[in-house]
């Protein structure tokens, strides 16, 4: 249950602003069909996050416990650090393509290809490392997308700008900070 509650809270944070929340705006405004653009970000994160998992749960079988908790340490401060630099969307990137695949297609794809390599997945990968449980894991932070994405979607640019982005990204950057301090530290649990 651990895993599930820190994933969910530390990517729904995380994507505050991020820039996956930026093209979910951006798909809402451009398209104003919010079902298939919903659909179509919870079938990208299910696909990229379970990918993700997956790599994070092989590297903490293939680095063993020592070498493993530094580098997913090491990987939480880094993140921390990612946490505090704002994140910015291509707004003509992200309706390329609408003609061929429709909205779900387009969302499906411009998520998926926004997220490789994005802070949640890479948060993905450490969590799924960290805790050493696929399942948990990819639920909570693919729910955590849901949370911080499908209000966007929905509502817009009225909640962007009741939102302290700062004050977001620095929380969330503290929430790596300690996560990695923990991992270093070698705390088996955090609740």
């Amino acid at each position: 249950m651990e895993a599930f509650l820190v994933s969910t809270g530390v990517v729904a944070l995380g994507e505050m602003g991020d820039k996956t929340q930026l093209l979910a705006f951006l798909l809402a405004a451009r398209f104003k069909r919010p079902l298939p653009i919903v659909l179509g970000v919870l079938t990208a994160t299910l696909v990229n996050h379970t990918a993700a998992g997956a790599l994070g749960a092989w590297i903490a079988r293939a680095l063993g416990p020592d070498i493993l908790r530094w580098v997913i340490s090491l990987g939480f401060l880094a993140m921390a650090g990612w946490m505090l630099i704002p994140d910015k969307v291509d707004e003509e990137s992200a309706g390329e393509g609408m003609g061929r695949f429709g909205v779900f297609g387009t969302t499906v794809i411009t998520f998926f290809l926004a997220e490789m390599g994005d802070k949640t997945q890479i948060a993905t990968v450490a969590l799924a490392a960290r805790y050493d449980t696929l399942v948990p894991v990819v639920a909570g932070t693919t729910l955590g997308m849901m949370l911080a994405d499908v209000p966007a979607v929905f509502l817009g640019d009225r909640i962007a700008k009741k939102v302290n982005m700062r004050l977001v990204h620095g929380i969330s950057a503290l929430i790596f900070a300690v996560l990695g301090v923990l991992t270093l530290l070698n705390v088996g649990k955090l609740f």
